[in-house]
């Protein structure tokens, strides 16, 4: 969830911590129009604690899950919930803490709920695995991932440029940035691209394999495909076509049977 072991989640809660009381305090004294006139009073626990603030915006920049449904798994308000992200996202950016992007994505409560429950991944994320197999992607595992790491931070780049034409100007401090209007992962549109270069199947049978719109495949491909012809990545032309998406999965079915022992 977090890509961080229980340590180091643990020293950023501490990093972040004086900095979290000061906008804290800074809050209460506009709150109150001016300092304290008494000491400060034990009201009891807080309904996040910076630690929880913390934990919570991790998730979230992460990309496991949009704002929604962390509002539904832990039944606190909205309004709660982005507060405590703006805030300490602002924080991390100070310190200029990156997180990676999850391949676990969960678009609805269910979703995560199942996920945390059985520790297993849905199968929308194991389809995705299973579509960088190397017959499908004309390379090793390792390569796509090499391929995937070299155009993601071109990538962003582009993207947050058009989104900095759409806003006439820099996104503020703390905002959403629009990290969930993508249905599927930076890396899976890396993907899609690639699979449609080499001509493996039609967009409209990708869309099934990925369990997206074939609009979210188009602009997949629309975004991912100069950055290809930028880096001079040219994917080999598949020697074999796909018609449907079944005829794919039973490709990758086939092959796994074959590997597995008798």
């Amino acid at each position: 969830m977090t890509g961080l072991p229980a340590h180091e989640l643990q020293q950023l809660c501490t990093l972040l911590a004086p900095a979290q009381a000061a906008i804290a305090e800074q809050r209460q004294y506009l709150q109150r129009g001016g300092p304290r006139r008494k000491e400060r009073g034990d009201h009891g626990r807080p309904l996040l604690t910076p630690a929880d603030k913390v934990l919570i915006t991790v998730v979230y920049l992460r990309r496991v899950c949009p704002q929604k449904v962390l509002v539904e798994l832990l039944g606190i308000n909205p309004n709660t919930i982005g507060r405590a992200i703006r805030e300490t996202r602002t924080l991390i950016e100070e310190h200029q803490i990156e997180f990676s992007q999850t391949s676990h994505y969960f678009s609805d409560i269910d979703e995560l709920r199942n996920w945390l429950d059985n520790d297993t991944t849905t199968t929308r994320i194991e389809a995705a695995r299973a579509l960088t197999h190397p017959d499908l992607t004309g390379m090793t595992r390792d390569d796509f991932q090499a391929l995937v790491d070299r155009i993601s931070v071109s990538y962003r780049a582009s993207i947050e440029q058009r989104r900095h034409r759409q806003r006439g100007g820099e996104r503020r401090p703390g905002t959403r940035g629009g990290l969930f209007r993508q249905k599927i992962t930076d890396a899976d549109r890396i993907l899609a691209t690639v699979l449609a270069q080499r001509q493996l199947c039609d967009q409209q049978t990708l869309a099934e394999l990925f369990g997206v719109s074939r609009g979210t495949i188009r602009n997949a491909v629309d975004d991912v495909l100069p950055l290809l012809q930028q880096h001079r990545i040219t994917p080999a032309p598949a020697i074999h076509q796909f018609t449907t998406a079944a005829e794919v999965l039973d490709l990758i079915a086939s092959d796994t049977d074959h590997k597995s022992p008798s």
